[in-house]
């Protein structure tokens, strides 16, 4: 094989994409902007570099659709799958990693590859021939994103990624706090303590929540608009959507012993995760925010427990730039302008670590497929992979594309089963006893 493929982007979905083509016997060179262009999220120059949270979420691939793509990923031989299995940390039945080591071994797989090559530097335009990948993520530079505007035809839409605080574990309370996952989830002792725990009275939630609302919160530059996702709300967006709302979300106290005062219910529970493997530090769960540095240390240190705490990492928030993918790329996620380019990631409209790398996973097969001159049946729409694949290509409605996570409501519902809350454990394990079905047989084509 001659041809080579060239990724630009070496993040989740590019370094997943190199590996999937590599392993294949195609030629591949990851071109990376990072370390000779910075970004202000990324601390290194190492590919699939964990800039938010560290979690890959459920790992269950029964009753979770992320979980089967977990699964679906596994069975495909996913680098981005061995290394954070690799790194795992107990997080009570979600896939945390320890960061630094997971991508240190990412690039080391990478670099070692006979048939990867790894350029540094910035690619600023869109390359007219040859057989590309664009992974650039929600960071894609301002060269290059002018260039895809340029192309396409179309603006770009944009939402805000908010990045979650880090603390040091040795500075939190523990006669306050205390180690339990909800519901004593996981099935050993370290999984059912992976959560770290701060409790709040009502009284002290509520004070939280006005200091909260009156924090001085970063400004946005002329002419960006802040489109916020969903699944990555900052807290102080959540809280002016109502007092309440925090408490029914990420600081909810269900499932929860107080193990200090197990008499008391608290009100409302602030979640910390481990967030490395030695333990020292501790993410706040559900706590992307833009509030300025000083207000967030302010902030932070009303939470019982995190009163004399020491941040390793504030929040802090950046732009995110993803295509109309529907409009624009084909079922084979080209470019239908330029179909020598394909778009795989997070700049394709999936939301996630775990999305993320199973959009340069298909990516990377298809263009295998395409370069060896075999044709590949469509993924089935049935599976975690052709659900999100459908979606970004077609299944979503263009006029209001925004970015997505997997979920089961973009799956093919199973004849016979009914809808409801009632039958929801039935119909996910159907859900998910198909798709593991079809992918294998996918993958045996």
């Amino acid at each position: 094989m001659t041809e080579r493929l060239h990724i630009i982007g070496g993040g989740m979905a590019g370094s997943e994409a190199a590996w999937q083509a590599a392993q294949a016997g195609i030629p591949v060179t990851i071109h990376e902007m990072r370390p000779q262009v910075e970004t202000f999220a990324h601390r290194t120059g190492n590919l699939a570099e964990m800039v938010c949270s560290n979690s890959f979420r459920s790992d269950d691939s029964e009753q979770n659709a992320v979980g089967l793509l977990h699964w679906e990923m596994r069975q495909a031989g996913g680098l981005i799958m061995q290394m954070a299995d690799k790194h795992r940390l107990p997080a009570g039945g979600a896939l945390a990693v320890d960061r630094d080591p997971f991508s240190e071994d990412v690039t080391a797989a990478l670099r070692a590859h006979p048939l990867v090559e790894v350029e540094d530097g910035e690619i600023s335009e869109l390359p007219s021939d040859g057989h590309w990948i664009i992974a650039t993520g929600p960071l894609t530079s301002g060269a290059l994103a002018e260039a895809i505007r340029a192309e396409t035809g179309a603006e770009s839409l944009a939402f805000f990624d908010a990045i979650a605080p880090i603390v040091y574990a040795e500075s939190i309370d523990m006669d306050i706090a205390w180690m339990q996952s909800r519901y004593d989830k996981g099935e050993t002792e370290e999984e059912q303590k992976a959560y770290l725990n701060c409790p709040m009275t009502k009284d002290e939630y509520e004070a939280f929540i006005d200091a909260l609302l009156a924090a001085d919160k970063t400004e946005f530059h002329e002419g960006e608009t802040a489109g916020y996702f969903d699944g990555c709300l900052p807290i102080e967006v959540m809280a002016e959507r109502g007092r309440e709302t925090l408490r029914h979300g990420p600081m909810k106290p269900v499932g929860l012993t107080n193990a200090h005062k197990p008499d008391e219910k608290a009100w409302a529970v602030v979640q910390l995760r481990r967030d490395n493997k030695l333990g020292t530090l501790y993410n706040i769960v559900g706590f992307q925010t833009k509030m300025k540095y000083g207000a967030q240390t302010e902030v932070f240190k009303m939470i019982p427990g995190l009163q004399d705490a020491s941040f390793a990492r504030l929040g802090g928030i950046h732009r995110n730039t993803f295509i109309n993918s529907p409009t624009l790329l084909d079922d084979q996620m080209r470019l239908k302008s330029r179909p020598n380019i394909r778009f795989a990631g997070q700049i394709t409209g999936v939301e996630g670590y775990v999305e993320s790398a199973a959009m340069g996973l298909l990516a990377g097969r298809l263009a295998v497929a395409e370069m060896t001159g075999k044709t590949l049946p469509p993924v089935p729409a049935e599976t975690a992979m052709g659900a999100l694949v459908t979606h970004i290509t077609g299944g979503a409605e263009a006029k209001t594309f925004q970015p997505m996570n997997v979920n089961f409501g973009l799956f093919p519902p199973v004849a016979g089963l009914k809808a409801g809350r009632r039958g929801r454990k039935d119909r996910y394990k159907a859900y998910t006893d198909r798709a593991k079905e079809l992918w294998t047989g996918w993958l045996a084509v």
